[in-house]
């Protein structure tokens, strides 16, 4: 996934939606760029450069800038290192199935607990690209899937310059602050769930005020939480909220409000959020 040039499209199911996309992935001396263009409304290009998201809207004119992305591609997060994660995953092989007509080997990835979703990717036998990934709710039904419907690795592909065209005042810069150690907060870590690890912890501007949002990303190689802390306020919806793959559980804890959210079954966030005090 690192290391070729390759470009298809791409069919993007979550959240009950369809989209389908042009993909591409260029690489030049280790140096990568992934770009994501819509074929469908709303028009929009998405590209993965040195760390940043760019989305640019075609329609406005406009784009955001997110420096501190959550994923760490486009098509599907894997771990550094598998082996690591033998305490609260299995792995096992299926039978060999086509994608986009190519030669592929299955892969399921099934957790041993219930903080974390299953699911199955199809690796292509020649190229070791994932052609499709699929994710599971705990009953086994399908929540969101990612699949080529074409797919070709090529030598050579050009990097894009990122917003060109565009004026300072139509980008809007997210995440922008430096990371911070989770030492250096009042953040306390003592009740997560096996595997999560913190991956960065930003303060966040809020854009209104002088009031701050702590933003502190948890991820276990495949599943990422984002644990939230901010003033509380009158229409705070507490508890879990669900959207597709995505849930979120939130808190009152004295004057601010705490939410855990991401791609993990509902025990999860509940479990992080109610795990987290302060000194």
């Amino acid at each position: 996934m690192k290391t070729l040039n390759y470009q298809g499209t791409v069919a993007f199911f979550k959240n009950g939606r369809l989209d389908t996309m042009k993909y591409s992935h260029a690489v030049d001396q280790k140096t990568e760029q992934e770009r994501l263009l819509s074929l469908n409304s709303p028009m929009r290009e998405v590209i993965r450069d040195a760390g940043t998201i760019s989305c640019i809207f075609n329609k406005s004119k406009k784009m955001i800038v997110n420096h501190r992305p959550v994923s760490q591609s486009f098509i599907v997060d894997l771990p550094i290192d598998f082996s690591a994660l033998n305490t609260i995953y299995r792995y096992s092989l299926g039978e060999e199935e086509s994608v986009a007509m190519r030669s592929s080997q299955t892969v399921f990835i099934k957790p041993i607990d219930q903080y974390r979703y299953p699911r199955k990717i199809w690796i292509d036998r020649e190229h070791f690209l994932p052609l499709k990934v699929e994710v599971y709710n705990l009953l086994g039904e399908t929540l969101e899937q990612v699949v080529y419907t074409d797919i070709r690795v090529v030598d050579k592909l050009k990097f894009v310059k990122v917003g060109k065209n565009l004026d300072d005042a139509n980008i809007t810069h997210i995440h922008l602050q430096e990371t911070v150690t989770l030492g250096k907060t009042d953040f306390i870590l003592d009740k997560q769930p096996i595997g999560f690890q913190m991956v960065f912890f930003t303060r966040m501007d809020t854009g209104s005020s002088d009031e701050k949002v702590d933003h502190l990303l948890l991820s276990d190689g495949f599943s990422s939480v984002s644990v939230y802390r901010e003033f509380k306020s009158d229409d705070t919806q507490l508890g879990i909220q669900t959207l597709g793959s995505v849930n979120s559980f939130t808190r009152i804890a004295e004057d601010y409000q705490i939410t855990a959210m991401g791609d993990v079954p509902v025990k999860a966030v509940e479990e992080i959020a109610q795990g987290i005090t302060f000194q």
